[in-house]
């Protein structure tokens, strides 16, 4: 009897998806979209350039490390330069984002074999490199308020204090202006409307999974509200002012949530979302700097493998070995 189909033997992977790198990759740029969107109407031209330099620096040394012509490739250069830009202030000097997003690239990514194998997520990387090298830039009480619609105004010319830098300021910055985004920060940061938008298109669309994001906020607002004194207003206000303000949000959504730098197993998963939480806390209520959401992201990436290994489930039954 002659078979008409042969079983055909193959090495794995042997579920396949018609997703590919860079289909994920344009998912995270379109989740992104709103919250660029927000930027540039926030702060004006100068949120379009700095993010724009910042793409494209990050697409242009990635095709030079790679030897490629091909700028966009699977699409995850551009992702991190945008990223990175995201959480720079509004209108830092052109030779910072450049130098940072290039960065990001070499040191957070490619050092490490490329994308697939970096441990540590590659924007965050970026942001830290310049944060210890150029602190002055960087630091949260020089930075630009929102100036919607200023097209036509230098950002750069105007400071103002951070909720977080300047704590006793904190209480002119209603949780409404927090949840839109008209108060200072970087450009990414401060609008957890356009994250929450972006946030939920990435769960619809399966690239993140929602125990990440909710142990980070929901460790942030319980530390928030039983440890920081209910400073504001309330115990519970000051709870959702540590979800809304500062990195929180787009830390939780988009960096911490990176499927390389993150664990793999569910409750890997949870662990890591609450540590960021954690650490976030720790360092904003007792530590000397006013944020420590890309310190909290960075060091659980560390420890991703610790609680992978932790965390396998457990296997039940299997093949025993004849004497």
């Amino acid at each position: 009897m002659v078979m008409d189909k042969k079983m055909i033997v193959s090495s794995s992977p042997h579920i396949r998806t018609i997703e590919s790198v860079q289909s994920v990759m344009t998912d995270v740029l379109i989740a992104l979209f709103p919250v660029s969107l927000m930027a540039v109407l926030l702060f004006g031209y100068q949120a379009l350039i700095t993010m724009a330099l910042s793409v494209v620096t990050a697409m242009v040394v990635e095709a030079l490390w790679l030897r490629k012509r091909d700028l966009y490739s699977d699409g995850s250069a551009a992702v991190t330069g945008l990223l990175f830009a995201l959480v720079l202030p509004p209108a830092p000097p052109w030779w910072l984002i450049v130098f940072g997003s290039a960065s990001a690239i070499i040191i957070g990514k490619q050092v490490f074999g490329g994308i697939g194998y970096n441990i540590f997520n590659p924007a965050l990387v970026g942001r830290a490199v310049v944060l210890v090298s150029w602190g002055g830039h960087m630091a949260g009480n020089i930075w630009s308020p929102p100036q919607p619609f200023a097209f036509g105004t230098d950002v750069s010319a105007v400071t103002g204090a951070t909720a977080l830098a300047e704590p006793s300021e904190a209480m002119n910055y209603s949780l409404t202006q927090l949840f839109i985004g008209t108060v200072p920060g970087s450009l990414g940061e401060t609008s957890a409307l356009a994250l929450l938008i972006g946030g939920l298109w990435l769960l619809y669309r399966g690239h993140i999974d929602w125990r990440i994001p909710v142990g980070f906020i929901g460790t942030v607002f319980v530390m928030g509200a039983l440890f920081d004194g209910g400073f504001y207003s309330t115990h519970l206000a000051t709870g959702l002012f540590h979800v809304l303000a500062g990195g929180v949000m787009i830390g939780a959504l988009y960096m911490a949530t990176d499927m390389v730098s993150s664990p793999v197993t569910p409750r890997g998963r949870l662990i890591f979302g609450i540590g960021c939480g954690l650490i976030t806390m720790l360092i904003r209520i007792w530590g000397v700097l006013p944020e420590g959401v890309t310190y909290a992201i960075l060091l659980m990436n560390a420890v991703t493998p610790i609680i992978d290994n932790f965390t396998v489930p457990r296997q039940f039954g299997g093949v025993k070995k004849s004497a």
